[in-house]
């Protein structure tokens, strides 16, 4: 039963390929089972959704959790470049709760293509009291950065 099923499948897809211009069956690279299956014989694929869930490519300033996102605010960065090369990022960050949190931050210090550039500060414990805003500041240890993305999680 299965066989003539296949064997059934196999044909339209043959018929349909040569009314449609797609590859017969026969000519798939792969088994017949995973090309009536895949409806793909293989070879390259497009990346999907390349724009999604890329807030860090695009955004100085990331949340990396709910929780975080629900409590914690920026309200003012500043950048600079130092004599020797270095850039330096200020940032201001407000605790939104009736609540004292605590959260960790760091910074990771990127070249003008927005690549990283191998500077990325450790993340340092951040305690806010109660609808508080408290400043960080990060420098990069090389002359390469000029974009950055400050990010912020819940305390681990």
């Amino acid at each position: 039963m299965k066989n003539r099923l296949i064997v059934a499948a196999a044909a339209g897809l043959v018929m349909a390929s040569t009314m449609t211009g797609c590859r017969p069956v026969a000519d798939a690279v792969g088994d017949t089972h995973s090309t009536l299956y895949t409806g793909h014989s293989g070879g390259a694929y497009a990346p999907k959704n390349t724009a999604k869930y890329d807030l860090e490519n695009q955004a100085k300033f990331v949340l990396l959790d709910y929780d975080t996102q629900r409590s914690v605010t920026c309200s003012g960065l500043q950048e600079r470049v130092m004599e020797d090369g270095r850039f330096q990022v200020s940032a201001n960050i407000r605790n939104r709760q009736n609540r004292r949190i605590e959260v960790q931050v760091n910074c990771v210090f990127k070249d003008e293509q927005g690549f990283p550039t191998g500077d990325e500060t450790p993340f340092q414990t951040l305690i806010l009291s109660e609808n508080a805003q408290e400043g960080v500041q990060f420098l990069s240890i090389n002359n390469k950065a000029r974009r950055y993305t400050i990010r912020i999680r819940q305390t681990r």
